[in-house]
């Protein structure tokens, strides 16, 4: 049987010693997190099945690392902290945490809410997040609306790197080691009908997110709101 892996982001070295040892004895592998310099890459490399999260962190705050992560991946964030007020809360929510725990917390109910969440996330190992709709990034299956339809595997990979990147700018030399393994030749012609057959689809899917080129730069995916403005950041 596999243990489910659970990583503690927390500086306090008392607090972070007796979650290891409450999650350690309730059967669950536990990895913490001593150097705070990194933390998102940390993460990305463990791909744990989820992130216990302190708010209150040296270098960059919890709302920082939960948004980070949450445009990168699908991993679980269960944030736990001392800050009990109604707007940090919220906050957190809103940038993608699963539950919000003040401290001082009773075992039981957060053993009672670590189960929850990771019952949530069964089976959804290889699924990125986007806004409104999933992405299987084996079988490139989209769900959106309460249906799915598996993508033309171009199509597939050209959507997984812009979920990776969440907010970021991704750089044509991204997409074309993406859908060909290489940079040393690229095909201009061959990208662009790959990114409008995507365009197009996203389209007719009327999802919330559309693809924004950003002229002499790359591309970066935007709400749909905003899929019409075509922003030039190139200098003449």
């Amino acid at each position: 049987m596999n243990l489910k892996q659970i990583v503690i982001v927390e500086d306090e070295v008392f607090m972070r010693e007796e979650l290891k040892e409450m999650l350690y004895h309730a059967g669950y592998e536990v990895t913490l997190i001593v150097s705070f310099e990194n933390v998102v890459e940390q993460l990305l490399e463990l791909l744990p099945d989820l992130v216990l999260l302190d708010l209150n962190l040296p270098y960059m705050n919890g709302f920082q690392i939960c948004r980070k992560l949450k445009q990168k991946s699908t991993i679980p964030v269960l944030i736990l902290t001392s800050r009990d007020q109604m707007k940090d809360e919220l906050s957190a929510l809103e940038l993608g945490a699963d539950e919000y725990l003040t401290k001082p917390c009773r075992k039981e109910r957060l053993l009672a809410r670590v189960s929850n969440v990771l019952k949530r996330y069964e089976g959804r190992t290889n699924l990125l997040e986007g806004n409104g709709f999933l992405l299987d990034r084996q079988t490139y299956t989209l769900y959106i609306h309460n249906q799915s339809l598996i993508l033309p595997k171009n199509q597939g990979k050209i959507l997984e790197v812009f979920l990776e990147h969440g907010e970021e700018v991704v750089y044509k030399e991204e997409l074309c080691i993406a859908l060909w393994g290489t940079t040393e030749f690229i095909d201009e012609n061959a990208l662009n009908v790959n990114l409008t057959r995507l365009k197009k689809t996203m389209q007719e899917l009327s999802m919330n997110q559309s693809i924004q080129t950003l002229r002499g730069i790359g591309y970066r995916l935007v709400k749909s709101c905003l899929s019409s403005d075509k922003i030039e950041m190139e200098r003449k």
